[in-house]
Protein backbone atom coordinates (compact mmCIF):
# COMPACT_ATOMS: atom_id res chain seq x y z
CA UNK A 1 0.00 0.00 0.00
CA UNK A 2 1.06 3.37 -1.46
CA UNK A 3 1.60 6.05 1.37
CA UNK A 4 -0.34 9.05 0.61
CA UNK A 5 0.17 12.94 0.69
CA UNK A 6 -0.40 14.22 4.61
CA UNK A 7 -3.56 15.93 4.68
CA UNK A 8 -2.38 17.85 7.69
CA UNK A 9 -4.73 15.85 10.07
CA UNK A 10 -3.49 14.88 13.39
CA UNK A 11 -4.32 11.91 14.95
CA UNK A 12 -4.22 11.04 18.63
CA UNK A 13 -3.36 6.96 19.30
CA UNK A 14 -3.27 5.99 23.22
CA UNK A 15 -1.78 2.72 23.60
CA UNK A 16 1.03 1.46 21.83
CA UNK A 17 -0.43 -2.34 22.30
CA UNK A 18 -1.10 -4.41 18.78
CA UNK A 19 -4.31 -2.54 18.28
CA UNK A 20 -2.96 1.09 18.97
CA UNK A 21 0.34 0.25 16.58
CA UNK A 22 -1.75 -1.23 13.85
CA UNK A 23 -4.04 1.95 13.69
CA UNK A 24 -1.23 4.50 13.82
CA UNK A 25 0.72 2.62 10.65
CA UNK A 26 -2.93 2.23 9.02
CA UNK A 27 -4.13 5.85 9.39
CA UNK A 28 -0.36 7.04 8.34
CA UNK A 29 -0.57 5.33 5.10
CA UNK A 30 -4.04 7.44 4.84
CA UNK A 31 -2.41 10.45 4.85
CA UNK A 32 -2.71 10.99 8.73
CA UNK A 33 -0.32 12.25 11.49
CA UNK A 34 0.06 10.14 14.14
CA UNK A 35 0.90 11.00 17.47
CA UNK A 36 0.72 7.93 19.88
CA UNK A 37 1.22 8.00 23.78
CA UNK A 38 1.87 4.46 26.05
CA UNK A 39 1.68 4.94 29.44
CA UNK A 40 4.23 2.69 30.09
CA UNK A 41 7.96 3.73 30.35
CA UNK A 42 9.26 1.24 27.06
CA UNK A 43 7.66 -0.91 24.67
CA UNK A 44 6.69 -4.27 25.95
CA UNK A 45 8.25 -7.11 24.43
CA UNK A 46 7.82 -11.07 24.66
CA UNK A 47 4.34 -12.11 26.30
CA UNK A 48 1.45 -14.68 25.98
CA UNK A 49 0.61 -17.00 23.91
CA UNK A 50 -2.34 -15.92 21.34
CA UNK A 51 -3.64 -17.18 17.82
CA UNK A 52 -3.34 -15.36 14.45
CA UNK A 53 -7.14 -16.48 12.89
CA UNK A 54 -7.97 -15.69 8.82
CA UNK A 55 -9.89 -12.27 10.78
CA UNK A 56 -6.26 -11.31 11.12
CA UNK A 57 -4.09 -12.71 8.55
CA UNK A 58 -5.79 -10.62 5.30
CA UNK A 59 -5.62 -7.43 7.67
CA UNK A 60 -1.88 -7.97 8.67
CA UNK A 61 -0.98 -8.55 5.38
CA UNK A 62 -2.71 -5.68 4.14
CA UNK A 63 -0.94 -3.47 7.00
CA UNK A 64 2.68 -5.20 5.84
CA UNK A 65 2.95 -7.47 8.47
CA UNK A 66 2.16 -10.59 7.52
CA UNK A 67 6.13 -10.84 6.61
CA UNK A 68 6.98 -9.58 9.54
CA UNK A 69 5.82 -12.74 11.50
CA UNK A 70 5.58 -16.39 11.66
CA UNK A 71 3.17 -19.43 12.39
CA UNK A 72 5.45 -21.29 15.42
CA UNK A 73 3.46 -24.13 15.76
CA UNK A 74 5.25 -26.98 16.54
CA UNK A 75 5.48 -29.40 13.87
CA UNK A 76 6.01 -32.84 15.89
CA UNK A 77 5.02 -33.28 19.50
CA UNK A 78 1.39 -34.10 21.23
CA UNK A 79 -1.00 -32.13 23.39
CA UNK A 80 -1.73 -34.48 26.61
CA UNK A 81 -4.71 -34.42 28.92
CA UNK A 82 -2.98 -34.64 32.34
CA UNK A 83 -3.69 -34.64 36.13
CA UNK A 84 -1.99 -33.63 39.27
CA UNK A 85 -0.68 -37.74 39.76
CA UNK A 86 1.14 -37.47 36.04
CA UNK A 87 -0.97 -39.47 33.91
CA UNK A 88 -1.48 -38.23 30.72
CA UNK A 89 -3.59 -39.03 27.84
CA UNK A 90 -3.72 -37.42 24.20
CA UNK A 91 -6.39 -34.76 24.24
CA UNK A 92 -7.27 -31.62 22.77
CA UNK A 93 -5.24 -28.75 22.13
CA UNK A 94 -5.90 -24.85 20.50
CA UNK A 95 -5.78 -25.76 17.12
CA UNK A 96 -8.90 -27.98 17.97
CA UNK A 97 -10.72 -24.96 18.37
CA UNK A 98 -13.15 -23.81 14.65
CA UNK A 99 -10.08 -21.54 12.65
CA UNK A 100 -6.93 -22.29 11.57
CA UNK A 101 -4.50 -19.74 13.50
CA UNK A 102 -0.65 -19.27 13.52
CA UNK A 103 0.31 -20.03 16.66
CA UNK A 104 2.72 -17.40 18.20
CA UNK A 105 3.68 -14.85 21.22
CA UNK A 106 1.59 -11.82 21.60
CA UNK A 107 5.20 -9.73 21.75
CA UNK A 108 5.70 -11.59 17.71
CA UNK A 109 2.42 -8.84 16.36
CA UNK A 110 3.71 -5.90 18.86
CA UNK A 111 7.08 -6.12 17.47
CA UNK A 112 5.63 -6.34 13.47
CA UNK A 113 3.55 -4.16 14.02
CA UNK A 114 5.98 -1.18 15.71
CA UNK A 115 9.09 -1.99 13.53
CA UNK A 116 6.74 -1.17 10.14
CA UNK A 117 5.54 2.34 11.76
CA UNK A 118 7.26 4.75 9.67
CA UNK A 119 10.65 6.99 11.46
CA UNK A 120 8.38 9.82 11.07
CA UNK A 121 5.89 8.64 13.93
CA UNK A 122 5.70 10.67 17.17
CA UNK A 123 5.95 7.82 20.05
CA UNK A 124 5.52 9.26 23.61
CA UNK A 125 6.02 7.05 26.78
CA UNK A 126 5.31 7.70 30.23
CA UNK A 127 2.61 9.77 28.63
CA UNK A 128 -1.79 9.41 29.45
CA UNK A 129 -4.53 11.60 28.42
CA UNK A 130 -5.87 13.32 31.41
CA UNK A 131 -8.38 15.49 30.05
CA UNK A 132 -10.54 15.31 26.88
CA UNK A 133 -12.86 17.90 25.17
CA UNK A 134 -14.05 18.16 21.69
CA UNK A 135 -16.27 20.43 19.66
CA UNK A 136 -17.11 20.26 16.08
CA UNK A 137 -13.69 20.55 14.12
CA UNK A 138 -11.30 18.99 16.84
CA UNK A 139 -10.42 17.47 20.28
CA UNK A 140 -8.41 19.32 22.86
CA UNK A 141 -6.24 16.56 24.84
CA UNK A 142 -4.46 17.60 28.22
CA UNK A 143 -1.08 15.41 27.65
CA UNK A 144 0.32 14.44 31.17
CA UNK A 145 4.05 12.80 31.57
CA UNK A 146 3.75 10.20 34.59
CA UNK A 147 7.22 10.85 35.51
CA UNK A 148 7.89 14.35 36.18
CA UNK A 149 3.67 15.47 36.14
CA UNK A 150 4.04 17.87 33.44
CA UNK A 151 1.30 18.75 31.03
CA UNK A 152 0.42 19.94 27.97
CA UNK A 153 -2.93 20.61 25.44
CA UNK A 154 -2.78 19.84 21.87
CA UNK A 155 -5.46 19.65 19.55
CA UNK A 156 -6.51 16.68 17.36
CA UNK A 157 -8.62 15.81 14.77
CA UNK A 158 -9.55 12.54 15.48
CA UNK A 159 -8.84 10.61 19.05
CA UNK A 160 -8.33 6.63 18.91
CA UNK A 161 -8.41 5.09 22.64
CA UNK A 162 -6.30 1.89 21.81
CA UNK A 163 -5.51 1.25 25.50
CA UNK A 164 -6.71 -1.67 26.41
CA UNK A 165 -9.72 -3.50 28.69
CA UNK A 166 -9.61 -0.33 31.48
CA UNK A 167 -9.67 2.10 28.65
CA UNK A 168 -8.50 6.21 30.41
CA UNK A 169 -9.87 7.11 26.69
CA UNK A 170 -12.96 4.86 27.34
CA UNK A 171 -13.25 6.59 30.85
CA UNK A 172 -12.94 10.15 30.24
CA UNK A 173 -15.18 10.35 26.83
CA UNK A 174 -17.56 7.48 27.35
CA UNK A 175 -17.78 7.04 31.46
CA UNK A 176 -16.64 5.17 33.86
CA UNK A 177 -15.65 1.31 33.71
CA UNK A 178 -18.51 -0.44 35.58
CA UNK A 179 -20.80 0.59 32.87
CA UNK A 180 -19.16 -1.10 29.96
CA UNK A 181 -17.47 -4.00 31.83
CA UNK A 182 -19.23 -7.26 32.81
CA UNK A 183 -17.47 -9.64 34.61
CA UNK A 184 -17.49 -13.75 34.26
CA UNK A 185 -16.22 -13.99 37.38
CA UNK A 186 -12.79 -15.94 36.21
CA UNK A 187 -9.35 -15.15 36.92
CA UNK A 188 -6.32 -15.23 34.18
CA UNK A 189 -2.82 -16.14 34.48
CA UNK A 190 -0.78 -15.87 30.96
CA UNK A 191 3.20 -16.10 30.83
CA UNK A 192 5.98 -17.45 29.49
CA UNK A 193 8.02 -20.76 30.75
CA UNK A 194 11.89 -20.47 31.38
CA UNK A 195 12.03 -24.45 29.55
CA UNK A 196 10.10 -27.42 28.89
CA UNK A 197 8.50 -29.04 31.95
CA UNK A 198 9.82 -32.22 33.74
CA UNK A 199 6.65 -34.19 32.26
CA UNK A 200 7.08 -32.76 28.77
CA UNK A 201 9.19 -33.10 25.82
CA UNK A 202 9.79 -30.10 23.21
CA UNK A 203 6.81 -29.45 21.22
CA UNK A 204 4.18 -31.27 23.35
CA UNK A 205 1.40 -29.41 24.69
CA UNK A 206 -0.76 -29.87 27.98
CA UNK A 207 -4.13 -29.36 29.16
CA UNK A 208 -4.97 -30.03 33.04
CA UNK A 209 -8.84 -29.64 33.87
CA UNK A 210 -10.95 -29.59 36.94
CA UNK A 211 -14.09 -28.11 37.62
CA UNK A 212 -13.53 -24.33 37.51
CA UNK A 213 -10.13 -24.45 37.22
CA UNK A 214 -7.37 -25.25 34.44
CA UNK A 215 -4.05 -25.47 33.32
CA UNK A 216 -2.74 -25.14 29.67
CA UNK A 217 0.64 -25.41 28.26
CA UNK A 218 1.40 -24.18 24.94
CA UNK A 219 4.23 -25.27 23.32
CA UNK A 220 6.10 -23.48 20.66
CA UNK A 221 8.42 -24.96 17.44
CA UNK A 222 11.26 -22.33 18.49
CA UNK A 223 10.05 -20.46 21.86
CA UNK A 224 9.92 -22.09 25.53
CA UNK A 225 6.24 -22.91 25.70
CA UNK A 226 3.95 -20.45 27.73
CA UNK A 227 0.95 -20.91 29.95
CA UNK A 228 -2.32 -20.05 30.82
CA UNK A 229 -3.80 -20.95 34.21
CA UNK A 230 -7.81 -20.19 34.70
CA UNK A 231 -10.43 -20.59 37.48
CA UNK A 232 -13.73 -19.00 38.40
CA UNK A 233 -13.19 -17.08 41.69
CA UNK A 234 -16.71 -15.84 43.57
CA UNK A 235 -14.59 -12.43 44.97
CA UNK A 236 -12.76 -10.57 41.75
CA UNK A 237 -11.58 -7.80 44.09
CA UNK A 238 -10.20 -10.22 47.01
CA UNK A 239 -7.91 -11.84 43.88
CA UNK A 240 -5.74 -8.97 43.69
CA UNK A 241 -5.49 -8.20 47.44
CA UNK A 242 -2.17 -11.04 47.30
CA UNK A 243 0.71 -11.64 44.56
CA UNK A 244 -0.68 -13.70 41.67
CA UNK A 245 1.53 -17.09 42.74
CA UNK A 246 -0.38 -16.76 45.61
CA UNK A 247 -4.08 -16.79 44.57
CA UNK A 248 -2.83 -19.53 41.76
CA UNK A 249 -2.29 -21.72 44.83
CA UNK A 250 -5.23 -20.91 46.81
CA UNK A 251 -7.89 -21.80 44.07
CA UNK A 252 -6.35 -25.06 43.15
CA UNK A 253 -5.91 -26.08 47.25
CA UNK A 254 -6.25 -27.06 49.27
CA UNK A 255 -4.89 -31.17 48.03
CA UNK A 256 -1.28 -31.06 46.39
CA UNK A 257 -0.51 -29.48 43.30
CA UNK A 258 1.32 -32.22 41.68
CA UNK A 259 4.90 -31.79 39.83
CA UNK A 260 3.77 -29.88 36.86
CA UNK A 261 1.10 -27.95 38.68
CA UNK A 262 4.06 -27.09 41.19
CA UNK A 263 6.95 -26.14 38.51
CA UNK A 264 4.28 -23.98 37.10
CA UNK A 265 3.20 -21.73 39.91
CA UNK A 266 6.72 -21.91 40.72
CA UNK A 267 7.72 -20.21 37.27
CA UNK A 268 4.30 -17.85 37.58
CA UNK A 269 5.79 -16.65 41.18
CA UNK A 270 9.74 -16.05 39.36
CA UNK A 271 8.26 -14.38 36.22
CA UNK A 272 9.31 -10.83 35.28
CA UNK A 273 6.47 -10.24 33.13
CA UNK A 274 3.00 -12.19 33.45
CA UNK A 275 -0.52 -10.98 32.87
CA UNK A 276 -2.88 -11.72 35.86
CA UNK A 277 -6.26 -10.31 35.23
CA UNK A 278 -9.98 -11.08 35.53
CA UNK A 279 -11.58 -12.13 33.07
CA UNK A 280 -14.30 -9.28 31.28
CA UNK A 281 -15.80 -8.17 28.77
CA UNK A 282 -16.55 -4.74 27.25
CA UNK A 283 -20.28 -4.18 25.95
CA UNK A 284 -21.31 -0.74 24.81
CA UNK A 285 -23.87 0.64 22.45
CA UNK A 286 -21.77 2.49 20.20
CA UNK A 287 -17.63 2.89 19.74
CA UNK A 288 -17.25 6.26 18.51
CA UNK A 289 -18.62 9.50 20.02
CA UNK A 290 -18.05 12.33 18.20
CA UNK A 291 -14.43 12.67 17.23
CA UNK A 292 -13.12 10.11 19.49
CA UNK A 293 -13.26 6.03 18.78
CA UNK A 294 -12.60 3.28 20.78
CA UNK A 295 -10.06 -0.05 18.69
CA UNK A 296 -9.65 -3.27 20.48
CA UNK A 297 -10.23 -4.33 23.94
CA UNK A 298 -11.16 -0.66 24.63
CA UNK A 299 -14.04 -1.68 22.66
CA UNK A 300 -15.25 -4.83 22.18
CA UNK A 301 -12.71 -6.92 24.60
CA UNK A 302 -13.63 -10.64 23.67
CA UNK A 303 -11.52 -12.54 26.01
CA UNK A 304 -8.87 -14.62 25.82
CA UNK A 305 -11.38 -17.51 25.55
CA UNK A 306 -12.54 -15.83 21.94
CA UNK A 307 -9.14 -16.29 20.97
CA UNK A 308 -9.64 -13.51 18.88
CA UNK A 309 -8.28 -10.33 19.99
CA UNK A 310 -5.33 -10.19 18.19
CA UNK A 311 -7.59 -10.49 14.82
CA UNK A 312 -10.19 -8.29 15.78
CA UNK A 313 -7.76 -5.59 16.43
CA UNK A 314 -5.93 -5.86 13.33
CA UNK A 315 -9.13 -6.07 11.17
CA UNK A 316 -10.66 -3.16 13.20
CA UNK A 317 -7.27 -0.59 12.70
CA UNK A 318 -7.24 -1.95 8.65
CA UNK A 319 -11.04 -0.73 8.32
CA UNK A 320 -10.67 2.32 10.15
CA UNK A 321 -8.25 3.22 7.53
CA UNK A 322 -10.05 2.00 4.94
CA UNK A 323 -13.44 3.98 5.60
CA UNK A 324 -11.49 7.21 6.48
CA UNK A 325 -9.94 7.31 3.15
CA UNK A 326 -13.47 6.48 1.68
CA UNK A 327 -15.43 9.59 3.80
CA UNK A 328 -12.36 12.00 4.03
CA UNK A 329 -14.55 14.47 4.43
CA UNK A 330 -17.50 12.98 6.59
CA UNK A 331 -15.49 11.59 9.84
CA UNK A 332 -19.13 10.87 11.20
CA UNK A 333 -20.21 8.84 8.27
CA UNK A 334 -16.71 6.85 8.15
CA UNK A 335 -17.27 6.00 11.77
CA UNK A 336 -20.78 4.94 11.60
CA UNK A 337 -20.15 2.79 8.52
CA UNK A 338 -16.67 1.40 10.62
CA UNK A 339 -18.85 0.11 12.87
CA UNK A 340 -21.62 -1.08 11.28
CA UNK A 341 -18.88 -3.42 9.38
CA UNK A 342 -17.49 -4.41 12.77
CA UNK A 343 -20.16 -5.41 15.31
CA UNK A 344 -21.36 -8.08 13.98
CA UNK A 345 -18.36 -9.68 14.28
CA UNK A 346 -17.54 -8.62 17.82
CA UNK A 347 -20.68 -9.05 19.36
CA UNK A 348 -20.15 -13.20 17.60
CA UNK A 349 -16.68 -13.26 19.13
CA UNK A 350 -18.06 -12.24 22.69
CA UNK A 351 -20.45 -15.15 22.15
CA UNK A 352 -18.31 -17.44 21.33
CA UNK A 353 -15.93 -16.66 23.84
CA UNK A 354 -18.71 -16.92 26.68
CA UNK A 355 -19.39 -20.49 24.85
CA UNK A 356 -15.55 -21.38 24.92
CA UNK A 357 -14.92 -20.76 28.14
CA UNK A 358 -15.97 -24.12 29.03
CA UNK A 359 -13.51 -25.41 26.30
CA UNK A 360 -10.75 -23.70 28.45
CA UNK A 361 -12.06 -24.32 32.44
CA UNK A 362 -15.14 -26.52 32.22
CA UNK A 363 -17.20 -25.77 35.40
CA UNK A 364 -18.61 -29.40 35.77
CA UNK A 365 -17.69 -33.00 35.44
CA UNK A 366 -20.33 -33.45 32.86
CA UNK A 367 -18.69 -30.70 30.96
CA UNK A 368 -15.01 -32.72 31.46
CA UNK A 369 -16.28 -35.65 30.57
CA UNK A 370 -17.45 -34.32 26.78
CA UNK A 371 -14.02 -32.91 26.58
CA UNK A 372 -12.61 -36.45 27.12
CA UNK A 373 -15.49 -38.05 24.72
CA UNK A 374 -14.32 -36.00 21.53
CA UNK A 375 -10.79 -36.73 22.42
CA UNK A 376 -11.70 -40.35 21.77
CA UNK A 377 -13.75 -39.93 19.23
CA UNK A 378 -11.02 -38.07 17.06
CA UNK A 379 -8.69 -41.42 17.52
CA UNK A 380 -11.02 -42.74 15.23
CA UNK A 381 -11.00 -41.95 11.35
CA UNK A 382 -14.58 -41.85 10.19
CA UNK A 383 -15.78 -39.93 13.36
CA UNK A 384 -12.77 -37.75 13.51
CA UNK A 385 -13.65 -36.57 9.90
CA UNK A 386 -17.23 -35.78 10.47
CA UNK A 387 -16.07 -33.61 13.12
CA UNK A 388 -13.20 -32.15 11.42
CA UNK A 389 -16.03 -31.08 8.52
CA UNK A 390 -18.34 -29.63 10.93
CA UNK A 391 -15.78 -28.03 12.42
CA UNK A 392 -14.84 -26.02 9.15
CA UNK A 393 -18.57 -25.81 8.40
CA UNK A 394 -19.35 -24.41 11.05
CA UNK A 395 -20.71 -20.57 11.35
CA UNK A 396 -17.40 -20.05 14.39
CA UNK A 397 -14.87 -20.99 11.74
CA UNK A 398 -16.64 -18.80 9.34
CA UNK A 399 -16.84 -15.84 11.21
CA UNK A 400 -13.12 -16.29 12.19
CA UNK A 401 -11.70 -17.06 9.01
CA UNK A 402 -13.55 -14.37 7.28
CA UNK A 403 -11.89 -10.57 5.87
CA UNK A 404 -13.58 -8.07 7.78
CA UNK A 405 -12.66 -5.51 5.91
CA UNK A 406 -13.99 -7.33 2.28
CA UNK A 407 -16.98 -9.14 3.88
Amino acid sequence: MNNTANSGRRVLVVGLGISGAATALRLHRAGWTPVVIEKAPTRRSGGYFVGLFGAGKPAARRLGLLDRMADRAPRNGVNFDIDRAGNRRRGLSFLDLPGRPWLMLRGDVEQAAFSALPPDVDVRYSTVPTRIEQDADGVDVTLTNTVDGTAVTERFDLVVGADGLRSTVRSLVFGPHERYLHRLNYMIAAFELPGSLSDLAPGDGAVLVEPDRSLWIFPFADHDPTALISYRTDDVDAEFTEPPATRVRRAFGPQPLGRTLTEVVNALEAADEALFDSVEQVRMDTWHRGRVVLVGDSAWCVTLYAGMGVSAGLAGADLLGTVLERHPDDLARALSEWERRLRPYMEFYQLNGIQQRTFFTPATRPQILLRKVITRLRQWPLPARLLQQMQVNSKASRMKEADIARA
